[in-house]
Order: C-alpha cells, then sequence, then structure tokens
C-alpha cells in the first residue's frame, strides 16, 4: 500500500530533526511546508489543474477580454500591482521580466480600449497638454535672471607701482 502525503512528510522531518536540534515550533512549520511542497509535487505529475502551464509567448498574453499571468498562467481582466506583489514583482519589474514596453498596459485590449474611449470623450489629452504648457511657462517665469557683473574696479599695484616711483 502506498504512503500518503502526510506520511511522507513525517517521515522527511522526523529525519531532519534526527540531524539537528528542531523545537516544536519548527517541527509544525517544516511539517506543514515539505506537506505542501510534496502536494505541489504531486499535482504537477499527476497534470492537475496546478500544473505548471506551458510557457506563453508574452505577446501573445494580453487577449481582447483577458491577459494572461505569465507567473501563475491564470486569466485577468488587469494585472494590478497588489496580483503582480504575490509573485514579488512590481508592475514595472513584471515587464521587464517578461520583454513587455515600459508604457504596455497591463489590462485585456477592451478594457483599454474603454479608458482611452472615455478620456478621449473627456478631453484628457488636451487638458494634460495644457496643463504641462502652463507649467513649463510657471518654471520659465519663476527661474531667478543671472545678475550682471558689475565693472571692476582699477587695480591697485599700478597704485602701488607708481608710489615706489616717487620714492625712488
Amino acid at each position: 500500500m502506498a504512503k500518503t502525503l502526510t506520511e511522507m512528510a513525517a517521515e522527511i522531518v522526523a529525519a531532519q530533526a534526527s540531524h539537528a536540534v528542531m523545537a516544536s515550533d519548527d517541527m509544525v512549520g517544516a511539517l506543514k511546508k515539505t506537506f505542501e511542497a510534496l502536494k505541489n509535487i504531486k499535482t504537477i505529475e499527476e497534470g492537475g489543474p496546478e500544473a505548471e502551464a506551458p510557457p506563453i509567448d508574452p505577446k501573445k498574453s494580453i487577449q481582447r477580454n483577458y491577459i494572461i499571468n505569465l507567473e501563475d498562467g491564470k486569466k485577468y481582466k488587469q494585472l494590478t500591482a497588489r496580483t503582480l506583489a504575490k509573485f514579488g514583482l512590481s508592475p514595472a519589474e513584471y515587464r521587464k521580466k517578461w520583454g513587455f514596453s515600459p508604457r504596455q498596459p497591463l489590462a485585456a485590449k477592451s478594457l483599454s480600449a474603454k479608458r482611452r474611449k472615455t478620456a478621449k470623450a473627456l478631453g484628457l489629452g488636451e487638458k494634460l497638454q495644457l496643463a504641462r504648457k502652463a507649467k513649463a511657462a510657471a518654471k520659465a517665469a519663476a527661474k531667478p535672471k543671472p545678475a550682471k557683473k558689475k565693472a571692476k574696479a582699477a587695480p591697485k599695484k599700478k597704485k602701488k607701482a607708481a608710489r615706489k616711483k616717487k620714492k625712488a
């Protein structure tokens, strides 16, 4: 009869405990981690729903109605920073890792199109241009003008030289 995952995990942790001093809390933690690892391995072997998905071309991961997270293979409408944080990535790091442009939205194409349409209807592009021009003008007006250089007084060396000539 085949051993259960729990029995295998217990044997592994018992072998580990025989070689190193472990507190009871450490044993419980090690048992849980070992059990989860064995469970994941079994799922992958059996080709279950949590099995690793075959690699997808990153460019094909962004579809009309969903985007496939290349880290876990799940479908989303949008990949948020919170979702990517589960994998220890920021959106910028995700884009860099998978070869996306820094400006590529991590959202389904239909969602991006809807946002684009709304932005155009509200005139956000024109408002942004006006705001940028106003900011540049304010920055130029606030810049201090360089002070004009004052004319230098005649050097004192000549006066000293003239005094020496008189004494001689």
